[in-house]
């Protein structure tokens, strides 16, 4: 067993034992005799594109685990042609995005970004018990938009909670769905948790957006493609929304973006996922991964080809 590409060399080192430095090139000749004797290919965030060349200096891979979430910047239609299994960390690396976005879906009902902003500017009691208003998470209703690893791990956490949840997601046929713009209308925080596909680009355009109710947030940990962002900014401009947003397009926001000074608004450097301690989970995954090939045991986490145009 090889395996030559991981994350971080670090992890690479106190998981497998190796006394090489991964591979960050699939070209040189030191990386194809690497290549050329290795059968399970562990890689990570920056992976080079597994393209038939490549394939063709590993003729005895038989396995990629990927010790991250997406694959598709680097798993090509031709590894699976070539009968070459794929495993990704995707299931692990939705744990942190859905404890991130459990944490802000209560925070947003509590209005606690708006009103940290405010106490910082009054610097005195704003007198919160004695005002007639709508904030906290009691009978409040979230709209999860997308049935991913992500979205499914979200509504698994909110149902210790006193909330209504609403999902939309025109291929989970094993959940109660509500069209999706109902779900947008109805939900006092809509959180956005689809695949970027060419059927989810600008997904939440401006007549969504505008659909969206007085004082509704609206959360993205997905991918920024999937928000129309003109629109966004034009409707946060009008103060009746706001926004908690990890991604965007592009990422980060260009230097002069309205995201950046809106006052209802909290942008986030995509740390919803793995990050620091985290990111040792996907590495222990991957492990588990490799095991269960050596031992002949079927992946707990192969992607299947057939579905991957709606994933992520």
């Amino acid at each position: 067993m090889i395996v030559d590409f991981a994350m971080h060399p670090e992890l690479t080192v106190r998981l497998f034992g190796l006394p090489e430095a991964p591979l960050t090139e699939f070209d040189s000749p030191a990386a194809r005799a690497r290549l050329a004797r290795t059968q399970i290919l562990v890689t990570g965030w920056g992976c080079p594109v597994l393209d038939a060349r490549v394939l063709d200096a590993a003729p005895d891979l038989v396995a990629v685990v990927h010790a991250a979430g997406s694959i598709k910047g680097h798993v090509t239609p031709e590894v699976f042609a070539r009968g070459i299994v794929v495993s990704s960390a995707a299931d692990a690396n939705a744990i942190p995005v859905a404890e991130f976005t459990l944490a802000m879906i209560l925070l947003a009902n509590k209005a606690v970004p708006r009103l940290a902003r405010e106490y910082a500017a009054a610097r005195r009691d704003l007198g919160l018990l004695t005002q007639d208003n709508d904030l906290g998470n009691y009978r409040k209703t979230v709209g999860i938009v997308g049935a991913s690893r992500v979205g499914r791990r979200v509504i698994d956490l909110l149902k210790p909670f006193d909330l209504d949840v609403l999902v939309a997601d025109p291929y989970a046929d094993d959940l109660v769905t509500t069209h999706l713009d109902v779900v947008i209308g109805r939900s006092d925080v809509v959180s956005i948790h689809a695949p970027a596909t060419p059927e989810t680009y600008r997904l939440m355009n401006a007549d969504r957006l505008r659909t969206m109710k007085d004082g509704a947030t609206l959360i993205n940990t997905a991918r920024g493609s999937l928000i129309d962002e003109e629109a966004l900014v034009a409707e946060l401009r009008t103060n009746r929304i706001s926004a908690i947003l990890d991604v965007t397009d592009p990422e980060p926001p260009a230097p002069d973006s309205p995201l950046w000074e809106l006052p209802n608004v909290v942008l986030t450097p995509h740390v919803a996922g793995a990050l620091g301690s985290e990111v040792g989970r996907l590495g222990q995954a991957a492990l588990d991964e490799v095991l269960r090939l050596t031992r002949g045991v079927p992946l707990r986490y192969e992607v299947d080809p057939r579905v991957l145009s709606r994933q992520a």
